[in-house]
C-alpha cells in the first residue's frame, strides 16, 4: 500500500551531561543524542525568483536571476546538475563527488527557447525551466512528468536568510527511500522529517532524529518510475518528506550553495548505478572481511585469544577478532599495550585469523607523546574561533582534533598506521569520528564549537560546513594507509562517520545500538535504505551494542545477522551492563550456539554468492542486501514492506523480530515463482503467505531460475582451496549466472586477473541442459576442478551424458565428490547431483 502521510516524529531526548569517568576499569559517558535545535526554514522570508536572462553553455543553460544566477549542466543523459547561486559565485563541488564535471563526457542534445520556457532534451531526459517564476521540471522521453518544483507564491527554491532551500512537488501516491543511515522502523521514508548531522547517538532508538552518518540523497517512486537527488550540501540539512502537506516536499540546509543532481531511472537500480557513478563505487573487499567478526569493548588480553580458541574448538566459523580501545597505552592513538601486542601475537598465530583494530582521531594532549609533539609543531589541529587549538575531552581526556581537511594531515595520518600494521593489524576501525567531544553545554553538543574551524587563516573551513565530512577525510586518510605500507593488499576500513562518496573507502556498521527488538526489527529497513543510499558493505552490531540480549533475542539476531552484508558480533563493556551477560554463540546455552552455528555456516556455505554480489556493488552500486522494492518495483506491495528483503538477487529472507513469535507472515512478489529454500515447497508470486517459524527457523525463499553458487563450510575463508563450486539451481525453465573468480586478497583483479563463467541452464521438453562458457580467464591460481550441479524438485533421469561421454550413477552424495562424469539422485528430496569437470566443454544433456 502506499502512505497517504505520516505524522511527524516529536524529538523528544533530553540534554543530559555527559558524565566522563577516565578510570581504565570503566570509562562511562552519557552522550547526549541530540544536537542543537533545528533551524526552521522561514517560508514568508523565501525568494522570488525569475528568468531575466539566459546564456547557452556547451553542457547546459546559465540563467541570469537578477541577485542569483542557475546553472542547469548536462552530465549524461539521464544526470543533470542544478545550482543556484549568488551572483558571480563559483559552483560548488564537494569532496563527496568522485567524477569531475570536467570527467563527464556530455550527452547530445537539443535546446529550445520559448517566451515562458527554455527546455534542454537529452535522448533519455527533458529538462524544462520554468522563467517566471523560476522553476525546473523533469520529464521522461515520452513527455510524463518525473518531478518538479512546487510553485507556491512563485517561490520554488533559492536561499533564505543565508539557507539554500527546495520545494518539490509531490502526491499521495509517491514514496521516499535512501537518505542514507536514519532511525525508524518503517523503509519508506514518505512523512519523515528527517535532519543529517553526524552525533555520536549511543543507544539511540527509533525516534532519534540525527544519528551517525549523513548522505544528502535520495530516491522518489511516483508512477512505477524512479529518479534520485543528491543534495550536495555538507552542512547540517533538512528534509521535510510531505510531512506538512501531500502536495509537496522540501529540503534545505542551514548554510553553503544550493546544489542538487538529479539522476533519472527509471529503475531504482539504474538510479543507484548513476549515484554511485557520481560519487564513487566501492571496491571489491578482502574476501576474510565476508566472515564473522567477533569484538567488544573491554576485552581483556587473553579473553581475545581464548574467544578465538573457543571458536575453533567448538568449529563455529569466525575470520576476525577485533581490538577495541583497551588495546592503546591510556588511549593514546597509535600505541600499544604490551599485553594486547602479544594477544595479537598469539592471535595471529593461529590459522585464520584476522585483525582490526580501533582507532579514534583524538590525540592526548600529552607534551611527551610523539603523536601530539608532531601535530602541534606542524599546526595539524583544528581550531578554535580565536585561531588556537581547539582542545576537548575523549576517552584519553583533554585531546587535539587532527583536521583532515589538509592533505598534509591525511598524509602525516595515514604514514603513522605502520605501528598498527607492522604487529600484524589487517583492517582498521574509525570511531568517534563525528567527531565527539565529551562536553555537553548550550554552546557544545558533544561535538567542536560551531565557530571552531580547519583549513588555513586564508582559507578557513568553518565546523559547520566541515563537520559531516570529518569522517569522510579520515577514512580517506586510512584508506591511504594501505596503500602506502601494504601496496597490493586490499585495504579494509570500518568507519562510524561517512558523508556522500565514503562508500569507496570504507565499510559502515549503524553505531551504537542497543539491545532490544525494536534495534533489532531497525536494522532492516536502515540497511536497506543505507544500501540504496550507495553503501553496500553495511551492518548493525549482531546482539545489539548497549545492555545485553536475553538467549532468544540473540538467537533472533544471529539469524538476521549471519546475512548482514557486515557481519560483526559486538557488545558493549561489562562495567555499563547491570547483566554481565557475554555475546559470543556458547554463553547463552547449546540451543542458542546450534542456532548460531546453523547460520554462521550457512554464511559460509554461501560465500560464493555473498562475494559475487559484492563483485557486482563494485560494478554498478546494486546494494548487496536489497529492499523488495529494488527488485521489484513494479508491484506495490513491496513498496511498504519493512522486514523482508532480499540477500543478494536470488534470496528472500522473512526473520521473525518480534518476541514471542513463532509464525509470521510473507509476502512473495509476483512477476516470479518461489521455493520455500528449506523444504522445497513451490509458491506463486503475488501471495501472502502464513508460515511457521519457531526459534532456529528463518523462512527463506528462492527464486524460481536461479543459481546460487555454494561450497563446503569452513572454519575461516581461504582454509580449503575452492576445488568444487555447488551451483544451487531452482530451474522453471531457464536459469542463467556469471560466476566471477579471482584470489579475493590483492588489487591485481583491477589489471584483470579473475576469471568469469557463464552458466545456462534450461528446460528443454523432456530433457534440461547444462552448458558453461569460460568469458575471462586470467586467474591462473584458480583450483577449480569440478561443478556440482544440483537440481531441486527434479526427476530421477534415465540417462546424462556431454558428447558421447555418459555419466555413471553413483549410491551417495559423497560418491561424487572428485569423481566428475557422475551423478546422485537423492529420491528422498527429489533433488538430483551432477558432478561435472570444470573444464567440460560440451553440453550436459540431463535426460
Amino acid at each position: 500500500m502506499n502512505l497517504s502521510k505520516k505524522y511527524l516524529k516529536m524529538i523528544t531526548t533530553a540534554s543530559i551531561a555527559a558524565t566522563i569517568c577516565l578510570t581504565a576499569a570503566a570509562p562511562n559517558v552519557l552522550a547526549v543524542t541530540q544536537p542543537e535545535a533545528d533551524t526552521p526554514l522561514a517560508k514568508e522570508n523565501l525568494e522570488k525568483l525569475s528568468v531575466q536572462g539566459v546564456e547557452k553553455l556547451s553542457n547546459g543553460v546559465k540563467l541570469d536571476l537578477g541577485t542569483n544566477e542557475a546553472y542547469i549542466r548536462l552530465f549524461d543523459k539521464d544526470l543533470v546538475k542544478v545550482s543556484v547561486l549568488k551572483k558571480g559565485e563559483k559552483e560548488f563541488e564537494s569532496r563527496g563527488i568522485a567524477k569531475k564535471e570536467s570527467e563527464w563526457k556530455t550527452p547530445k542534445f537539443k535546446a529550445n527557447a520559448s517566451s515562458d520556457t527554455y527546455t534542454l532534451k537529452t535522448e533519455e531526459l527533458t529538462v524544462e525551466i520554468k522563467l517566471k517564476p523560476f522553476g525546473v521540471r523533469f520529464l521522461d522521453k515520452e513527455g510524463n512528468v518525473i518531478n518538479e518544483d512546487y510553485v507556491n507564491q512563485d517561490k520554488t527554491s533559492g536561499y533564505e536568510n543565508g539557507k539554500p532551500y527546495v520545494f518539490k512537488k509531490t502526491d499521495d501516491n509517491e514514496d521516499f527511500y535512501g537518505f542514507g543511515e536514519q532511525s525508524g522502523l518503517e523503509f519508506n521514508k514518505r512523512g519523515d522529517s528527517i535532519g543529517m548531522w553526524n552525533t555520536d547517538a549511543y543507544a539511540y532508538n527509533k525516534d532519534t532524529k540525527y544519528v551517525y552518518t549523513s548522505i544528502p540523497f535520495f530516491i522518489g517512486l511516483k508512477d512505477k518510475k524512479a529518479y534520485g537527488i543528491f543534495f550536495d550540501n555538507t552542512h547540517r540539512s533538512y528534509y521535510e518528506m510531505a510531512t506538512e502537506s501531500d502536495d509537496y516536499y522540501y529540503f534545505y540546509a542551514n548554510g553553503g550553495k544550493l546544489t542538487y543532481y538529479f539522476a533519472y531511472g527509471p529503475e531504482i537500480s539504474d538510479v543507484v548505478d548513476r549515484y554511485t557513478d557520481l560519487t564513487g563505487k566501492m571496491e571489491a573487499p578482502p574476501e576474510w572481511s565476508l566472515g564473522l567478526h567477533q569484538s567488544k569493548w573491554e576485552y581483556k588480553a587473553d579473553e581475545i585469544v581464548n574467544v578465538a580458541k573457543t571458536y575453533r574448538e567448538k568449529q563455529i566459523p569466525l575470520d576476525t577478532m577485533h581490538f577495541d580501545i583497551d588495546y592503546m597505552d591510556g588511549f593514546r592513538v597509535f600505541t600499544w599495550n604490551e599485553q594486547y601486542k602479544q594477544a595479537l601475537k598469539q592471535l595471529k598465530s593461529m590459522p585464520g585469523f584476522h585483525a582490526i583494530a580501533i582507532n579514534d582521531p583524538a590525540v592526548k594532549q600529552d607534551e611527551n607523546y610523539r603523536m601530539y609533539q608532531e601535530g602541534t609543531k606542524n599546526d595539524y589541529w583544528a581550531k578554535n574561533a580565536d585561531g588556537t587549538t581547539f582542545i576537548g575531552p575523549v576517552w584519553p581526556g583533554d585531546s587535539a582534533f587532527p583536521d583532515f581537511s589538509k592533505q598534509e594531515v591525511r598524509d602525516w595520518w595515514a604514514n603513522n598506521h605502520d605501528t598498527l600494521f607492522n604487529e600484524g593489524i589487517d583492517g582498521i576501525w574509525n570511531d568517534m569520528n563525528e567527531p565527539a567531544v565529551f562536553i555537553d553545554t548550550p554552546e557544545m553538543h558533544h561535538t567542536m564549537p560551531l565557530d571552531s574551524y580547519f583549513g588555513t587563516e586564508d582559507n578557513k573551513i568553518m565546523h559547520t560546513e566541515y563537520h559531516n565530512l570529518y569522517g569522510h577525510d579520515e577514512a580517506d586518510a586510512t584508506h591511504q594507509a594501505f596503500k602506502i605500507h601494504k601496496p597490493g593488499t586490499r585495504p579494509f576500513v570500518l568507519t562510524r562517520d561517512m558523508y556522500a562518496g565514503t562508500q569507496r573507502w570504507a565499510a559502515l556498521w549503524t553505531g551504537d545500538s542497543e539491545s532490544n527488538w525494536e534495534h533489532l526489527q531497525m536494522s532492516i529497513p536502515m540497511i536497506s535504505n543505507i544500501g540504496l543510499s550507495g553503501v553496500s558493505f553495511v551492518g548493525t552490531d549482531i546482539g545489539g551494542f548497549a545492555k545485553r540480549p536475553d538467549a532468544e533475542l540473540f538467537a533472533r539476531w544471529m539469524e538476521v545477522g549471519a546475512f548482514y552484508p557486515f557481519s560483526r558480533i559486538h557488545y558493549d563493556s561489562d562495567a555499563k551492563s547491570e547483566i554481565k551477560q557475554g555475546q559470543e554463540p556458547w554463553t547463552f546455552g547449546p540451543e542458542v550456539e546450534k542456532i548460531s552455528k546453523k547460520y554462521i555456516e550457512l554464511r559460509y556455505q554461501l560465500l560464493p554468492y555473498l562475494y559475487n554480489e559484492f563483485r557486482e556493488a563494485t560494478d554498478s552500486g546494486k546494494p548487496v542486501h536489497q529492499p523488495l522494492v529494488y527488485q521489484f518495483q513494479d508491484d506495490e506491495k513491496t513498496n511498504d514492506i519493512s522486514d523482508q528483503y532480499m540477500f543478494g538477487d536470488s534470496m528472500m529472507l522473512a526473520p521473525v523480530i518480534t518476541k514471542g513469535q513463532t509464525s509470521r507472515t510473507v509476502y512473495l512478489p509476483q512477476g516470479v515463482n518461489w521455493t520455500d529454500y528449506w523444504t522445497g515447497e513451490e509458491y506463486d508470486g503475488g501471495q501472502t503467505l502464513t508460515v511457521d517459524a519457531p526459534l532456529g527457523h528463518l523462512p527463506i525463499f528462492v527464486k524460481k531460475d536461479s543459481i546460487i553458487p555454494n561450497r563446503e563450510v569452513q572454519q575461516y575463508t581461504g582454509e580449503k582451496p575452492l576445488t568444487n563450486l555447488v551451483l544451487d539451481t531452482y530451474l522453471d525453465k531457464n536459469a542463467s549466472y556469471t560466476f566471477y573468480e579471482d584470489d579475493g586478497a590483492t588489487e591485481d583483479y583491477k589489471q584483470g586477473e579473475y576469471n568469469e563463467t557463464s552458466f545456462d541452464v534450461e528446460r528443454k521438453g523432456n530433457k534440461i541442459t547444462f552448458k558453461q562458457k569460460q568469458e575471462v580467464k586470467n586467474f591462473k591460481e584458480s583450483k577449480l576442478e569440478q561443478y556440482t550441479l544440483k537440481l531441486n524438485n527434479a526427476e530421477k533421469p534415465s540417462r546424462i551424458q556431454a558428447g558421447n561421454s555418459k555419466y555413471q550413477e553413483v549410491g551417495s552424495l559423497a560418491e561424487t565428490q572428485g569423481k566428475t562424469n557422475s551423478f546422485f539422485y537423492d529420491a528422498e528430496e527429489k533433488d538430483l547431483y551432477v558432478s561435472i569437470p570444470a573444464d567440460e566443454k560440451k553440453e550436459v544433456q540431463i535426460r
